[in-house]
């Protein structure tokens, strides 16, 4: 029997075409039907340089279902390396391409002696998401376009963290990991946002280590770099917000680099100090029960669900209701994500439920009794359910459609106080 899928947060793999355009001067080049660009992209800061509307596309159509769209593959790919100028070119598949078993990477192989880079990745909606469709473009960028390098640049640091656009922090929160890396005296090297493209991507085997700060997203990668450059990682799975996370992650990573403790220790007191003076200015609000119930639910994928749950129960003493990852984790990785929402302060533990329909959280939400306001912080799925219960809402995780976000972000110290703000600002707006 079919089964209805409600207010699911993901797009299908070939949306990574987010993720080749998060990286500076790289084009897509999509090998799909006409249209999905247009439905894959949306309103949340996916212009710029290369826009989805001028996406160079095969179209393909009935037609080249019966005979194969190879020959308009090759086409397409040759005018785009005459008329768009990029640094690198990703061909991307939709589905119909691969059901009817066309040869893309062979088309693309044509092109191993271009001028630029084209390279390759199977992106039917069918073989996943675009979480998984974002691993699948870097592991193209690994084993197709960069080779094994002797060369290793001392303190270098290859930073990964969760898939951009999807993630509307996503630049503001990559700048942000690069300045807490770079106080430990560190070089941190990232491949997505504003100057940031092909001389980067070329520094990626040259690094003492990759840093990957996701639960599950990139994990795969990271180990396919370790194969191929003898490049080790790590894996942080708690994206850092707040002071008390912030700090546990400068530790691990000065541990992991070899950083002098008595350094990090230093960055971390500044910070910390100025952190905690912040919060001292409004303790007498944060006490107030009034403006805000302790209890608290976070709809958002792994990254965000876990990274908050752990900042509200950390740093602010809230208590979590069960907590929902909608980004269809895959089942080898649920166990470790679960077992790091048992890991909170004061003996505290949280349920997690990984649930991809919003029909059955929306229910659960409804069902609990959070002994007051509600506080729920997700996708713009929850804006109504939580008004419904006349609770307090924050839109963190896709699809956002309340706010317009630049390089804001969520991550270190900074971040912990900016989601402080804008959690308590809709708290006790609702007093006036």
């Amino acid at each position: 029997m079919a089964k209805l899928l409600d207010k699911q947060r993901y797009k299908c793999a070939l949306a990574a075409m987010q993720t080749v355009q998060a990286i500076d001067r790289a084009l897509p080049i999509l090998h799909s039907g006409p249209g999905c660009a247009q439905k894959l992209s949306d309103t949340n800061g996916s212009s710029g340089y290369f826009s989805p509307n001028i996406f160079p596309c095969t179209s393909i159509n009935e037609k080249d279902v019966v005979f194969g769209g190879v020959k308009k593959l090759n086409s397409t790919i040759d005018n785009a390396l005459k008329v768009i100028d990029a640094d690198l070119y990703v061909v991307l598949t939709g589905c119909i391409p691969e059901i009817v078993g066309d040869d893309s990477g062979e088309v693309v192989s044509r092109f191993e002696d271009a001028d630029k880079p084209v390279i390759y990745a199977p992106t039917a909606g069918f073989k996943g998401n675009n979480y998984k469709g974002h691993e699948q473009v870097v592991d193209a960028i690994v084993e197709q376009y960069l080779k094994k390098s002797d060369k290793k640049q001392k303190g270098l640091i290859n930073i990964w963290a969760d898939v951009p656009y999807q993630d509307l922090f996503w630049l503001g929160n990559l700048r942000a990991l690069e300045k807490l890396v770079a106080e430990l005296g560190l070089t941190p090297n990232t491949i997505f946002g504003y100057n940031r493209g092909i001389e980067n991507i070329n520094k990626i085997p040259e690094a003492e280590f990759n840093l990957l700060v996701s639960p599950w997203v990139g994990l795969g990668n990271v180990k396919k770099m370790e194969r191929k450059f003898g490049t080790p990682y790590l894996h942080y799975p708690t994206l850092p917000i707040g002071a008390t996370e912030t700090s546990k992650f400068l530790r691990e990573v000065g541990k992991f680099a070899g950083v002098d403790e008595a350094k990090v220790e230093a960055v971390i007191k500044e910070h910390e100090d100025y952190y905690y003076y912040l919060i001292g200015r409004y303790a007498d609000l944060f006490l107030e029960n009034r403006v805000i119930n302790k209890q608290f639910t976070v709809v958002a994928d792994a990254q965000y669900s876990l990274g908050i749950t752990k900042f509200l129960v950390n740093d602010l003493g809230l208590i979590p209701a069960k907590q929902f990852v909608v980004d269809d984790t895959p089942k080898n990785y649920r166990d470790q994500i679960t077992e790091e929402f048992k890991k909170l302060n004061f003996g505290i533990e949280a349920e997690v439920s990984f649930e991809t329909d919003g029909y059955k959280i929306h229910s659960e939400i409804k069902e609990h009794d959070y002994h007051g306001y509600p506080l729920v912080l997700g996708g713009y799925y929850e804006k109504e359910v939580t008004e419904s219960l006349k609770g307090n809402f924050l839109n963190i995780s896709w699809p956002v459609q309340d706010k317009v976000v630049f390089d804001r972000s969520y991550v270190g110290y900074e971040g912990g106080i900016r989601l402080i703000e804008d959690i308590y600002t809709v708290a006790v707006s609702r007093f006036n």
